[in-house]
């Protein structure tokens, strides 16, 4: 899987106030107002520990002194990275597994190269955010003396003396100073900007994991994304997880799903603008990476559909990147797996559709056989027998009552048959109810197709699970498909009743019998039965004798095996 980055363009600036109007420049500001008292903070703890230890190693207190002073340089890096987030940069640290002991935690974190860079970061901080912050004092002090020159300088009876000059300020001077205070105050606005990128690159630099740390969070993300796509869940859950996973594992700070029309279809994080309608997309299998103008870094990966879908676009992945940042080739090749993940989220929503679809079109067919071979061709005998009966109705009055006798019975024919399919028509019950109501639903069309005389004694719903409750109802379809296909009975006699530690269910009938240990006789459904019942944890016994009837009884453990 190739990946490839579009060149970037330079990014477009928004005017001059737009440094000054960008909230982004606010957040920098507020970021170096604390580094210098964090910095400064850091450096009392970190030089009084490692002085400490050293002065007091020769009896043995240095040594802890020396634990201590390594416990604050990963503990403050912690602080570091959550003050980052001021400048909307994350650089959490993957969760490692708490080490057994002291000296294991010891060679872990002097084996960890984020150790030394974050000890780097901390002696950084310090001298760069007292530069940052001279820099703004000195601002700050012409955009006080320029912006507040009416006050100053009009109302002061002292003229202004440097070496062999001597001013008196007057409107246009004051007019001149404003002019520069205005122009100190967006020169400030500008270098806040590119100081929050400096931070951010520091801090990305620096404090973020190594490499490795990386890969294992990106390697887990595609597993999840992997599974929560495989179990085919709703859609818009299971692309909403997939954008989370990609935002977690990278470096982003927001990713959404876009549909090709620039609809939103899942979003983690806040985004930066969408795409517009007609956006030319990236190649398929490629990553096209710009500019924007407020500073941000824009990453736009396509996600593609399989050729069987019958189209190619399925909308982007689009990754917004914090100024200074900016994906790696590694990243952008793990965001493009979980594009591709997505793709085939959408392909597999579509077969689910088209297969529903399907279904229903058998389903229809189906219904339209039975009703012909049933419904249908009753609707005709009722017909040629009231032709019948109409004919022969003066003339011959004994064959006008055996036509009528054919017509009745053709219309409780017919009515039976629209009963079982009204029954076949409803909604699985043992989904919808339990098994008690299945059973029930299964009597009743029983009786109205085939005639016989269901006497069903159901108790409440039984305590099992619903594997044991699948396998219960279809030994009893099983069962009840025998007594009416083999056994040639009148009634069917149909029980469920739970003891302290067992659910048994029973299906008698009043037939001719069978031997049930002679070959050829059923074996395939009996095994079948047995099977479902070992299956479920429970036993099947099923006891019969030519002209007997027969009985066959499922036994369950209750609460499930």
């Amino acid at each position: 899987m190739g990946t490839g980055a579009g060149r970037d363009p330079a990014p477009t600036r928004g005017g001059p106030l737009s440094d000054l109007l960008d909230a982004s420049t606010y957040r920098a500001a507020l970021y170096v107002l604390l580094a210098l008292p964090v910095g400064g903070t850091v450096a009392g703890l970190l030089t009084a520990a490692v002085v400490g230890g050293l002065l007091t190693l020769p009896i043995l207190v240095g040594a802890a002194f020396l634990l201590l002073a390594l416990w604050l340089v990963v503990a403050l890096g912690e602080v570091q990275r959550a003050l980052l987030g001021l400048l909307g940069v994350r650089v959490a640290r993957p969760a490692a597994a708490p080490p057994a002991g002291l000296l294991a935690w010891l060679g872990r974190t002097l084996a960890d190269p984020v150790t030394y860079r974050t000890l780097l970061f901390h002696a950084i901080q310090l001298p760069l955010s007292l530069l940052c912050w001279v820099v703004l004092g000195t601002l700050l002090a012409l955009e006080v003396l320029g912006l507040g020159a009416p006050l100053w300088a009009l109302n002061s009876a002292v003229p202004v003396v440097w070496g062999e000059w001597t001013l008196r300020p007057g409107p246009l001077s004051v007019a001149g100073l404003m002019l520069a205070g205005a122009g100190a105050l967006l020169v400030s606005a500008g270098v806040l900007s590119v100081m929050g990128r400096v931070w951010t690159r520091l801090g990305i630099a620096l404090l973020a994991p190594d490499g490795d740390g990386a890969a294992r969070r990106e390697v887990i993300a595609l597993r999840r994304a992997a599974g929560r796509v495989a179990l085919g869940d709703d859609l818009g859950v299971t692309l909403a997880d997939l954008t989370e996973q990609a935002r977690q594992a990278s470096t982003a700070a927001a990713v959404a799903l876009c549909a090709p029309d620039g609809t939103l279809r899942a979003v983690s994080g806040v985004p930066g603008p969408l795409p517009a309608p007609g956006e030319l997309q990236p190649a398929h299998g490629e990553a096209s990476v710009r500019a924007l103008s407020g500073g941000e870094v824009l990453a736009t990966l396509p996600v593609s559909l399989p050729a069987s879908a019958g189209t190619l676009e399925g909308g982007t992945l689009r990754a917004w990147y914090v100024g200074g940042a900016r994906p790696g080739a590694d990243e952008l090749a793990f965001l493009l797996s979980i594009a591709d993940h997505a793709g085939t989220a959408l392909h597999a929503a579509q077969l689910i559709e088209r297969a529903g679809a399907r279904a229903g079109e058998l389903e229809r067919a189906r219904l339209a056989r039975e009703l012909h071979d049933s419904v249908a061709q009753a609707l005709y005998g009722i017909t040629l027998g009231a032709k019948t009966a109409r004919a022969t109705l003066e003339r011959d009055p004994a064959r006008t009552r055996q036509s009528l006798d054919y017509t009745i019975r053709l219309a409780e024919g017919g009515v039976s048959e629209m009963k079982a399919l009204l029954f076949s028509l409803r909604p699985d019950a043992l989904e919808e109810g339990g098994l008690v109501a299945a059973l029930t639903q299964h009597a009743h069309a029983l009786e109205a197709r085939h005639g016989l005389t269901v006497h069903a004694d159901l108790s409440a719903e039984p305590e099992l699970p619903p594997d044991a409750q699948a396998a219960a109802y279809r030994v009893a379809q099983e069962a009840l498909h025998n007594v009416v296909k083999h056994a040639r009975a009148a009634q069917v006699w149909l029980s469920l009743t739970q003891t302290d530690g067992v659910v048994t269910l029973s299906v008698r009938d009043d037939g001719r019998g069978f031997d049930p240990h002679a070959q050829g006789r059923g074996t395939l459904g009996q095994r079948s039965m047995r099977e479902r019942a070992s299956g479920a944890g429970g036993t099947l016994a099923v006891d019969s004798a030519p002209g007997q009837g027969s009985a066959v009884t499922l036994t369950l453990p209750r609460g499930g095996a």
